[in-house]
């Protein structure tokens, strides 16, 4: 995909902005996904930054979703008019690292125009998901999450169930979600964003130690082909459909699941699964007390729980800026570093410390004390060392397989196939994406 990009567009390629005086600051322009509460902060960290020094100044821009912002990324390149940074969701990774000669790699980036950049300093499951096959990071962790379980305990005592304990597995999640929609506490047990995808059968598959696909998850090569389409992850397809039909399970819709959040948020479903990244709308948006823990697994699935694995995004820097702009984009990364800015933005949105030093701070300072179920997601994705099929995915074009999965998980929810019939589906189709993915990058 972008190496028809950069046939098209390089020619074109120029400074998108640049200092127009001795005295002008350099505009460093940021693309980003994040709106809301999360749109707010970002914007406060470039504002923080910017009264760091004036040489810089770093501009955000919302730029639509992860999708739409990949597509508009793409258009900017073939006018020339890219920006510096630009916020990839973590199924974009593939794809960002096939495109070589649009991306200027961060490791390269901070070698030439950093200062004391140690890329060591990042948790291990972090780095690892976002660094080439000889470790070196080709973009800078920014919002790096995984998912987690919310819970209204005010619901879960007028079913009378402990407030205090959330259900670890998905035999209690049937029980628990039954029992509250039985006793008239909420009119759904539970309901889940990426219910097809990133909740339902990435981090389902990590968790219970299952092959996602050949090639480490893909992680060895585009050769990679799909494998999610065991019995295991059958069973809970089929298992959605039946607690569906029961009102226990509420489909909060494709992609992201944008009927979850509210289904949650107005008391609706009693249970709710998402980012930990959500935790700061999760508690803006409740008038309930909020309980927190970890995705359930099967019980009698042998090993279980593994480990989560990682999502959010990270920042790609592109390539076809002058040297004065990559001095500030790195001088932007080597702030974005400090321990002090990774602990508050962590602690202000319920997204990783993606440092240990930030992990740390934030212990220090009594944050986890004082704010029960923030280290959950920390926990969750660090539970046992990284297997082949829990590091994390890199697929090529992986977004397009995430549709897949989307129409088929509706397929099972309609009664149109079993969860065997439609994951069968699902990696055939996507097989076929992965082979075209291959061909135009080898």
């Amino acid at each position: 995909m972008f190496k028809t990009i950069l046939a098209s567009g390089t020619a074109g390629l120029a400074l998108l902005v640049g200092a127009s005086s001795a005295f002008a600051q350099t505009e460093i322009n940021w693309w980003h996904s994040m709106g809301g509460e999360l749109g707010e902060r970002l914007n406060a960290v470039a504002e923080d930054f910017n009264g760091t020094q004036d040489l810089y100044k770093v501009v955000p821009s919302y730029r639509g979703e992860y999708e739409e912002s990949m597509v508009n990324t793409i258009a900017a390149f073939r006018a020339g008019q890219q920006p510096h940074i630009v916020q990839i969701y973590e199924v974009g990774t593939g794809t960002m690292m096939a495109a070589q000669g649009a991306v200027y790699p961060v490791y390269q980036l901070m070698q030439e125009h950093g200062n004391n950049f140690d890329p060591s300093v990042y948790l291990p499951v972090v780095t690892g998901y976002y660094a080439d096959t000889e470790g070196n990071m080709l973009s800078m962790p920014f919002n790096s999450s995984t998912p987690i379980l919310y819970y209204n305990k005010d619901a879960f005592a007028a079913a009378g169930l402990d407030p205090d304990v959330a259900p670890t597995t998905w035999e209690e999640i049937g029980e628990f979600g039954q029992q509250v929609v039985d006793s008239g506490a909420a009119k759904c047990g539970f309901t889940m964003a990426y219910a097809a995808t990133w909740v339902g059968l990435e981090n389902f598959s990590a968790l219970h130690n299952l092959s996602f696909g050949t090639g480490e998850n893909g992680f060895a090569g585009l050769d990679t082909e799909f494998t999610f389409n065991g019995e295991t992850q059958a069973r809970f397809w089929d298992q959605l459909k039946e607690w569906a039909d029961a009102g226990v399970y509420m489909y909060g819709g494709p992609a992201g699941g944008s009927d979850a959040a509210p289904a949650f948020y107005s008391g609706d479903c009693a249970i709710y699964m998402n980012s930990s990244g959500s935790r700061a709308g999760v508690l803006a948006n409740t008038d309930f007390e909020v309980g927190f823990g970890m995705l359930p697994v099967y019980s009698d699935v042998p090993g279980a729980p593994q480990n989560s694995i990682i999502g959010g995004a990270t920042l790609w820097v592109l390539s076809g800026h002058g040297d004065a702009d990559y001095e500030g984009v790195a001088a932007f990364f080597d702030y974005l570093s400090s321990s002090e800015v990774q602990a508050n933005w962590h602690q202000g949105t319920g997204y990783l410390p993606i440092t240990q030093a930030a992990y740390e701070l934030s212990r220090e300072q009594g944050y986890y004390d004082e704010n029960p179920g923030a280290d959950i997601a920390i926990e969750q994705i660090n539970l046992n060392a990284p297997t082949e099929n829990s590091k994390g995915l890199r697929f090529g074009n992986y977004p397009q397989v995430r549709m897949v999965l989307d129409e088929e998980l509706q397929a099972v929810l309609a009664g149109d196939k079993t969860g065997q019939q439609a994951l069968d589906s699902a990696v055939q189709r996507g097989n076929q994406i992965l082979r075209d993915f291959q061909a135009a990058n080898s």
